[in-house]
């Protein structure tokens, strides 16, 4: 006696689905992949890593963080959010030099390398004080230049000491030459800088009279003139320290849009909306690269829903049929 229909229908799909599974994980072991072009991103990414940026005026899952924790855990999603071909160096800026860990590298292929050198950053790889954004920023765009990378800045672009009344250094190259993002880090109001005794532990916060409010290298303001105790020979700058909000930081928006403009790099917040990679992609050369796209995910995926079909989706059929079958007959 032949089966019924739909029992050789039954049997012939169960067949059907743990053959094209098997073949599936078969294919998937023998790692196929598929050369596509498209476009990619190479850049150096430059962290700031001074004082400033351990100012908590940045969230992280919810909860305070500083500005370095956030720009990390920031530039880790970038990696993972470009697409594989794309290839990210790592520097760090201090002082004002810009100094590289190692040059651009898969973010796919080695993915962990990247990830865990990001995670590892910190404050005290820092070898000075001092924070001339500027001067750092035009050193990062050589650094990107001789790689022949683009470059993201990441900085609060709190100057410290602050600029000279005639202003900042001049760039010097060409503007466009080397293309990338600044990236401002921090919140829009003035807060505190965590202070640390000289074995790294935290001792509180800068006060006013902590920090210089005014940089007296080179000729004073036009109104020094009018300050007390001015003597154009002996007090150009008057005879008081003068007073200020260094010892407050916020991230310095219009500053770093303008050396965005004096350099010809793109400028966008730490949060920028779409992500960094949004961002970076549209300031980014267009680089054009043969990738190997690797098809086991998908043929694993495949592979995986075609065994949940057999075991889990088919015998749920079975078992209805066979109710409905019985509530009929019953009836």
């Amino acid at each position: 006696m032949s089966p019924p229909p739909l029992a050789r229908l039954l049997g012939h799909a169960r067949g059907q689905l743990l053959a094209g599974a098997l073949a599936l994980t078969a294919l998937t072991g023998l790692v196929p992949s598929l050369p596509v072009t498209g476009p990619r991103v190479e850049a150096v990414v430059v962290i700031d890593i001074t004082g400033s940026m351990n100012t908590r005026d940045e969230r992280l899952d919810g909860k305070p963080a500083s500005r370095l924790d956030k720009a990390k855990a920031t530039l880790r999603g970038l990696a993972a959010a470009l697409p594989c071909g794309s290839r990210l160096g790592l520097g760090l800026f201090a002082e004002r030099r810009a100094f590289l860990l190692f040059e651009p590298i898969e973010t796919c292929a080695d993915f962990g390398a990247l990830d865990g050198a990001l995670a590892g950053l910190d404050w005290r790889m820092g070898w000075e004080g001092d924070s001339r954004i500027a001067a750092g920023l035009f050193r990062a765009i050589a650094l990107a230049g001789d790689l022949g990378s683009d470059l993201v800045f990441v900085t609060d672009g709190h100057e410290a000491p602050p600029l000279p009344a005639r202003g900042g250094p001049a760039f010097e190259g060409k503007p466009g030459a080397v293309r990338g993002l600044i990236v401002g880090a921090g919140g829009h109001s003035p807060v505190p800088i965590p202070r640390y005794d000289d074995r790294g532990r935290e001792i509180g916060f800068y006060g006013a009279e902590d920090v210089p409010h005014e940089n007296r290298f080179g000729p004073p303001p036009p109104e020094a003139e009018h300050r007390e105790g001015y003597n154009p020979r002996n007090a150009p700058f008057g005879s008081h320290a003068a007073p200020g909000q260094e010892h407050l930081s916020s991230v310095r928006d219009a500053y770093l849009r303008g050396l965005a403009a004096e350099t010809g790099l793109a400028y966008a917040p730490l949060d920028a909306p779409g992500g960094l990679a949004e961002a970076l992609t549209a300031a980014a050369t267009t680089r054009s690269r043969p990738v190997r796209l690797d098809l086991r995910p998908v043929l694993g995926a495949a592979a995986l829903a075609a065994l949940l079909v057999l075991f889990g989706l088919l015998p749920w059929h079975i078992r209805l049929r066979e109710t409905v079958s019985r509530l009929r007959h019953g009836a």
